[in-house]
This record gives C-alpha cells, sequence and structure tokens, in this order.
C-alpha cells in the first residue's frame, strides 16, 4: 500500500452506486477506507485506520475520517420495498444515525476531511407537473418521501464544520446495474410496458409524514396525470463523473441536484424501455393493475407514478458535462449492463 496515497471514505460501499465508486477512486490511486454494517478488523500498519471498518467500531470511525481527503456517504436502507412501520422507521433511522456518527466523526478530527458528500434524494421535491425544480427555485414537497429527504439534510448540515465542505446529493432514480432499473425493465418485459395510470385505489397510510415534521395529510396522494408524469433519471455514469467533479469544484456547495438535463414523461419512459427489450406492445397500468403488481415485487407504486421533474441547475451552472443527456440511449446501456 501507498501510505502517501490520498483516502477517500466511503459508508454505503456495498451498494451498486457504493460499489462503482470504490473502483473509481481505487483506479485513481487512493486508498479507499469503507464503513459499513461489518468491517473487516483488518487494521493496517501504523495509526491508519483500517480498510474496512464497522459503524458500531466509533473509534474506528473516527480514525478512518481524520486526515481523509474526502467522505461518501451512502448508506441507508433501501427505498426499493414496501413502506410497513417497520420499513418507514429504518429507512429514516438508518440515514440519520450514519450521517449523524459521521458528522461527529469529522467534527472531532485533527485534519477535518475537505470535502464531505452526502447522498439524499430528488424525492425532496414536490410533485410536479407545471415547472421543473431547481436547487434555487424547488418547492420542497410533503408525505413521507420528502419528509425522508428533509431530516437527512437537516441531520447533514447541522452544526459547524469549518474544515470541510459540505454537498448534499440529490440523486433522481440511477440508471445502470441496480434495482430501479431491473424494476423498469421487468415491468416493460411483463407486459406492463405501456403508461402507469394514476386513480383510484383503496385508502392507505404508507406515504404519510415522518420524522419530528411529519407533513402532509397522511393520505396516499392521487393525480389525474395520465402518464405525463415526469420521470427525472441519471446514469451511473454521471452520478460517478459528478462525484468526482463536484471533489474538484471547490465552488460547489449545499444541495446538488444530480440529474439528467433532459427529465422525459412516464409514456416516453415506457415506449423508450419497450424498444429497449424488445416488447412488441406493451398494456397501460392503471393505479388498480399496479397496486397488487408492485405489492408482488415488494416495492411502491411511487417509483413511476410520482412526477419528479427535477433538472441540475447547479452542476450545470458550473459547467458540468453529461455523458449520457439523453434517456434511450442510457437505458440501452443500462440494460446492456443488467445483462452481464
Amino acid at each position: 500500500m501507498n501510505d502517501s496515497a490520498p483516502t477517500a471514505v466511503i459508508a454505503g460501499a456495498s451498494g451498486f452506486i457504493g460499489s462503482r465508486l470504490v473502483a473509481d477512486f481505487t483506479a485513481e490511486g487512493y486508498r479507499v477506507v469503507r464503513i459499513g454494517r461489518a468491517g473487516s478488523g483488518v487494521a493496517v500498519s501504523g495509526d491508519a485506520a483500517p480498510e474496512d471498518v464497522a459503524w458500531s467500531d466509533g473509534a474506528a470511525v473516527r480514525r478512518a475520517v481524520d486526515g481523509a481527503e474526502i467522505v461518501v456517504n451512502l448508506a441507508g436502507k433501501s427505498v426499493n420495498c414496501r413502506y410497513t412501520d417497520r420499513n418507514r422507521d429504518e429507512i429514516l433511522n438508518s440515514r440519520l444515525d450514519t450521517t449523524g456518527q459521521l458528522r461527529e466523526a469529522i467534527a472531532a478530527s485533527a485534519t477535518p476531511p475537505r470535502v464531505w458528500l452526502n447522498a439524499s434524494t430528488a424525492t425532496i421535491y414536490r410533485y410536479s407537473l407545471d415547472r421543473p425544480m431547481t436547487e434555487s427555485g424547488g418547492e420542497l414537497g410533503t408525505g413521507f418521501s420528502s419528509d425522508i429527504a428533509r431530516e437527512w439534510e437537516a441531520e447533514f448540515f447541522e452544526g459547524d464544520l469549518p474544515g470541510t465542505r459540505r454537498v448534499a446529493l440529490r440523486m433522481s432514480i440511477v440508471l445502470g446495474d441496480g434495482p430501479a432499473t431491473s424494476l423498469l425493465l421487468r415491468l416493460a418485459r411483463l407486459g406492463l410496458g405501456g403508461p402507469q395510470l394514476d386513480g383510484w385505489w383503496f385508502g392507505h397510510r404508507r406515504y404519510r409524514g415522518i420524522g419530528q415534521h411529519p407533513s402532509g395529510d397522511g393520505t396516499a396522494p392521487r393525480h389525474r396525470s395520465r402518464g405525463r408524469q415526469k420521470f427525472s433519471w441519471v446514469h451511473i455514469d454521471d452520478v460517478a463523473a459528478a462525484v468526482r467533479f463536484i471533489r474538484d469544484t471547490d465552488g460547489v456547495s449545499g444541495p446538488v441536484n444530480v440529474t439528467a438535463p433532459n427529465p422525459i414523461d412516464n409514456r416516453t419512459l415506457m415506449r423508450s424501455l419497450r424498444r429497449v427489450v424488445g416488447a412488441r406492445v406493451g398494456l397501460p397500468a392503471f393505479r388498480w393493475m399496479l397496486e397488487p403488481a408492485m405489492f408482488v415485487l415488494r416495492t411502491e407504486p411511487e417509483l413511476v407514478l410520482k412526477s419528479r421533474w427535477v433538472l441540475p441547475g447547479r452542476l450545470a451552472a458550473h459547467g458540468f458535462t453529461f455523458a449520457w443527456p439523453e434517456f434511450e440511449p442510457a437505458a440501452a446501456d443500462a440494460a446492456d449492463r443488467t445483462r452481464h
């Protein structure tokens, strides 16, 4: 190991985004320290941190971040699940606990990291059909998903860390060999590759607000979007490139939308996916069809029914260039990766 190599600390490195960042940072010559639920316990020589540390080992987490050049936190239970009471609490607490632990570790560092990037989500913004949401002019939403993001970012930006630039990555749905892409391609292959149409369903409270200040009225939202709900997305290559760009651009701080510059609507989304998987037809899927289908798939219809219209205002203002600005080529590449 090169003891003079810069250190990148990546929390939540076992996921599909984290694995990509580990590979990229390693290729750049970084010493990568991964923080997860269970560390390897293998220490390196001298006073350096273990190569893999567990959240339960607070001292090891503090050693890992002290002297690191960059910290990237992607930790948190996946939202690709049913929003049961247990899962709702775990989605929130897994984000708050790990982010708070990292903030305290950085605050205690003799040599704090120069930059800390923390995952967030573009679902912090409201359902939007009327205009796109940017960091400067976007309106925050209400209910479970938006509350998760608000609480997460509040924990992240809490307190004063004068030596560390903080950036919240408001990521849209990421295309690649990950769970969201697999689910969308599966819907198209199953013949549900037509537009997804919101409408009536039995009342439930899975999307009610959460946290210290729960928002919304607790009912499940319903919109007559007729398949025109917006779909914001980003390719995994551009997520990784945006992380490097933010690392190297000192003027970027605060919330940053990590989403491609050309969102599409749901009808275009599903038409493109049908072409990608070679499905000749795709039946329209009304909410009464989607709800039981998503129950079987153990996820939530929100993935395709919420109108996410989010633009990368801050990245664009600083000159970031997307390698995958258009959806269909990006989706075709992502589908190819899921087959390998």
